[in-house]
C-alpha cells in the first residue's frame, strides 16, 4: 500500500471547478483503488507521496519537512490565467504571481491537465521532465445521459416548455468566463432561456464584480442566474439543456464541459487554442459572440447539427472515463513512489 496524503483547501469555496477536479480524484482513488492506496487528507504525519492540490501558504512550508516524501503539485492555474478572474491591486498581484511559481518549484512533480501548459512551465524555469500531464474527468455513475422520457418530466419540474430551446452556462460569474458575452446573446435571443449556473465564488474581489452583479439581480426575463448549485442540480441542468456555452476567454480543462459531454449535451465553445490539444472534434467552435450567434442560429434551425453535437460529446465522454484514469493515476502514483524511495 502506497501512503498518499491529500493537501487542499478546494472545496471549502463552492463553485469551483479546481473543487471538483479535486473531490473526483479522492472518489476515484477510494472506489477504484482501495487496495493500492492509503489515503489521508489534510494530515502532516509522515507519507510516501503528497499531493498538493491548492497553494496555501501552509502547504508551501510544509513542503520544507521530511516527512512529506515525494511532492506533487497539481497545476489548476498560472498567472496569466487568473487575469479577468480576481482583482488583486499592485503590488500585491505581483508578489502572488511569484508566489505561485515558487509553490511549483517546490514540487518534485507537476502534473498539468492540459499538455498546452507544459511549455508555459518550462518558460518559468520548471524542468520538463518534471511535468506529467493527466487530464481532469468526472464520474459517469453520476454525470449521465437521461432518458428522453426522464428529460421530459424534468422539464416539467423546471417549468420549461418541451419545445423550448434552451442554452446553459457554467462557472464562476467573472469576465474571464466571458459572462458578459452570455448575458449578450441571452438579450439578442428572447425567445430562448438562457441559464447560468454559478456565482460569485470570491464575492468582490471577482474581476467586473459591480457590472455583473447588477445583471445578475435585474437579468433579462428569459436569462436566469441560478448561484452555485450542488452537482445533483448540474447534473439535471445539463439534461434539461439543449446546448452547452462556454464563452471563457481562458482556461485549462474545464470540469464543466466534462460534465456537460458526460450527460450527452452539445457544447459550444469559444474556439481557445488550448482546446485543440484535448478536444479538439469534440465541440462546435466560435472565435466570437458574433460566431456565436451565427452558429446559435445555425443549431437552432439545423437538428442534424446538433445530434451530431450531441454524439461527439458522448464520444468525448469516453475518451476521458473514470476506469481509463484510474489506471493513468496509479502508474503515476506507483512510479513517484518508487522515485521517492529510490
Amino acid at each position: 500500500m502506497i501512503k498518499i496524503t491529500m493537501f487542499s483547501s478546494a472545496d471549502k469555496v463552492a463553485g469551483q471547478g479546481v473543487g471538483s477536479a479535486y473531490l473526483e480524484l479522492i472518489n476515484l482513488l477510494r472506489n477504484q483503488c482501495s487496495d493500492k492506496f492509503e489515503i489521508e487528507i489534510n494530515r502532516y504525519g509522515k507519507s510516501q507521496i503528497s499531493h498538493y492540490h491548492t497553494i496555501d501558504p501552509l502547504f508551501y512550508f510544509s513542503t520544507f519537512s521530511k516527512k512529506r516524501g515525494r511532492k506533487i503539485g497539481y497545476v489548476h492555474f498560472l498567472p496569466e490565467t487568473l487575469e479577468g478572474s480576481l482583482t488583486i491591486p499592485q503590488p500585491f498581484r505581483g508578489l502572488f504571481y511569484r508566489y505561485i511559481i515558487a509553490f511549483y518549484k517546490r514540487m518534485d512533480q507537476l502534473v498539468v491537465v492540459n499538455p498546452s501548459f507544459i511549455e508555459k512551465l518550462v518558460a518559468y524555469g520548471i524542468p520538463k521532465d518534471k511535468i506529467t500531464y493527466i487530464p481532469n474527468f468526472v464520474d459517469s455513475d453520476h454525470f449521465y445521459q437521461y432518458s428522453a422520457v426522464d428529460r421530459t418530466a424534468l422539464r416539467k419540474k423546471y417549468n420549461i416548455a418541451p419545445d423550448k430551446f434552451v442554452v446553459l452556462g457554467s462557472g464562476q460569474v467573472q469576465e474571464r468566463k466571458g459572462v458578459p458575452d452570455f448575458i449578450r446573446l441571452a438579450r439578442q435571443n428572447p425567445d430562448v432561456d438562457f441559464i447560468w449556473a454559478g456565482g460569485f465564488s470570491f464575492g468582490r474581489l471577482t474581476d467586473g464584480y459591480s457590472e455583473l452583479k447588477r445583471v445578475v439581480d435585474n437579468p433579462p426575463a428569459n436569462l436566469k442566474f441560478t448561484g452555485i448549485v450542488s452537482r445533483d442540480k448540474i447534473v439535471e441542468l445539463n439534461n434539461l439543456a439543449d446546448l452547452f456555452l462556454l464563452p471563457s476567454y481562458n482556461e485549462l480543462f474545464p470540469m464543466s464541459v466534462l460534465e456537460a459531454f458526460s450527460c450527452g449535451t452539445p457544447v459550444m465553445l469559444r474556439d481557445l487554442e488550448l482546446y485543440h490539444s484535448i478536444i479538439d472534434g469534440d465541440y462546435e467552435p466560435a472565435k466570437d459572440v458574433n460566431e456565436m450567434q451565427m452558429k446559435l442560429t445555425l443549431l437552432r434551425n439545423d437538428p442534424a447539427r446538433l445530434v451530431h453535437w450531441q454524439k461527439q460529446a458522448q464520444i468525448a465522454a469516453r475518451k476521458y472515463s473514470k476506469e481509463h484514469l484510474a489506471k493513468v493515476w496509479t502508474s503515476f502514483y506507483t512510479d513517484q513512489a518508487r522515485k521517492g524511495d529510490a
